[in-house]
């Protein structure tokens, strides 16, 4: 009969799949290299099993213990794992700009998470990185992994997944394109394809507020590259030991809204049900081609991370896609531009109410301006800016009547204007605009609004 002993014994052998309708236009084969097929759904149950055993072996994972790690999900997915079946606790520690599903995903197999602020420097004691450290220093009998530092990141694809490739393609690959994070992967993975073939080149996908690229291009680590980014699992705003820049022939940028607008597509065009890292290792090498870096007889792999069941609120939710710009959605006139709200009712403050009122109703619907009306209709307008001016010559505004601190009315347009219309009648001066829909109902176009459709 033919099993495996335990869970942990499905790690690895994944296939390898040819790609087709996103890569139509290339000159070259592009084969994926499908991690998901792994038991934790992510090609970081290698490593993390690879790094379980050789601390087993050290001795500084000891009977009992408990596993401590910062991760982005996948690797505190395959440390769980490990954990289950070899009899250890696992602490998990992620940043708040992971999926909630990955947050549920490691409840479910027994990790308790904690969550930290992504926003924060490395070396902030809030961050991940430092609040791991801590955690492994108070838990008696407890090991740090540190996926980033740790050599035996590396060493499970240069034992697993390189041959693998190597195998798979009977020595023919030429590029190898994947996401780098940690670095263990490309640098584990490019050490052995370029030990069987000096010529292999190993482009790495790095994303926009990360260091890689121009650290790999300059030698410079530059702080202002640093900044919040929505693409989870590759970039870093450090330099893990594992990232061996020597072994990388070069990075290509990508951004967040391609990152996502691409793992839909691989879903609805190739049938590939993947992670957002996915969508970036994908547009990276096209990115790539459109560069002049493949040929007729070039065989490219990319390798794909994880599984787009951990992103089912983030990149496949539509409303999620929308509030950040990333739907391309085509805006012509007025109507357009208010689709995304048009099922919320237009908030106004009567004339004869407070200040503290309108106040109170910015607060609630956090919107920056409001309408204001009369038993005859709108009859001005009242927002952010004139309350701070009235609250400079009066300290006592908030009891002042609405009427007595009101602008003008917002200019009324017709739900066929034209967006180059609407965009003239907004000003420094007069901060939205009204919709007339018939039958005197109003509906509000602000500035976020104008900007969306950019």
């Amino acid at each position: 009969m033919n099993y495996a002993e335990n869970i942990l014994g499905t790690i690895g052998n994944t296939p390898m799949v040819k790609m087709n309708a996103l890569v139509k236009d290339l000159p070259c084969l592009v084969l994926a290299k499908y991690e998901t097929f792994n038991p934790g759904n992510s090609v970081k149950d290698r490593m993390a099993l690879q790094m379980v055993e050789d601390a087993e072996a050290a001795g500084v994972l000891k009977p009992g213990g408990t596993i401590i790690e910062g991760t982005s999900g996948n690797t505190g997915m395959g440390l769980a794992l490990a954990a289950i079946i070899k009899g250890y606790k696992m602490i998990c520690v992620i940043s708040d700009k992971q999926s909630k599903e990955k947050m549920d995903i490691l409840r479910a197999v027994g990790s308790e998470v904690v969550v930290c602020p992504t926003n924060v420097d490395p070396e902030d004691p809030r961050s991940y990185y430092s609040t791991s450290k801590r955690l492994a220093e108070e838990t008696p009998n407890s090991w740090y992994v540190n996926q980033y530092d740790n050599p035996s990141n590396c060493k499970a694809h240069f034992n697993s997944t390189g041959p693998e490739i190597w195998d798979q393609t009977e020595g023919k690959v030429t590029h190898f394109v994947v996401g780098v994070g940690t670095g263990g992967t490309i640098s584990g993975v490019g050490s052995y394809l370029k030990m069987k073939n000096p010529n292999v080149k190993v482009w790495g996908i790095d994303t926009y507020g990360s260091v890689f690229k121009k650290y790999k291009e300059t030698g410079i680590f530059d702080e202002n590259e640093i900044y919040p980014y929505i693409t989870e699992g590759i970039g870093e705003d450090i330099l893990p030991l594992n990232v061996n820049f020597s072994v990388i022939d070069g990075f290509t940028k990508v951004t967040d809204k391609d990152a996502a607008v691409y793992t839909r597509r691989l879903a609805k065009e190739e049938g590939m049900f993947l992670g957002n890292s996915a969508g970036s290792a994908i547009k990276g090498l096209l990115q790539l081609n459109e560069e002049g870096k493949f040929g007729p007889d070039d065989v490219v792999v990319v390798l794909f991370h994880d599984h787009g069941s951990r992103y089912v609120g983030k990149m496949f939710n539509d409303d999620w896609m929308r509030e950040r710009g990333f739907l391309d959605q085509e805006y012509k006139v007025a109507s357009d531009l208010i689709k995304n709200h048009i099922d919320k009712p237009l908030i106004t403050v009567k004339t004869e109410e407070l200040v503290s009122h309108a106040i109170e109703r910015m607060r609630e619907f956090k919107i920056s301006q409001i309408p204001v009306e009369d038993t005859t209709g709108i009859v001005g307008s009242v927002d952010e800016a004139d309350l701070f001016r009235a609250y400079m010559e009066n300290n006592d505004v908030a009891d002042t009547p609405i009427k007595d601190v009101m602008g003008a009315p917002y200019p009324v347009v017709q739900k066929t204007a034209v967006i180059s219309e609407v965009s003239k009648l907004i000003t420094k001066e007069n901060n939205a605009v009204l919709v007339d829909l018939g039958e005197g109902k109003h509906h509000i176009i602000t500035k976020h609004d104008i900007i969306n459709a950019i």
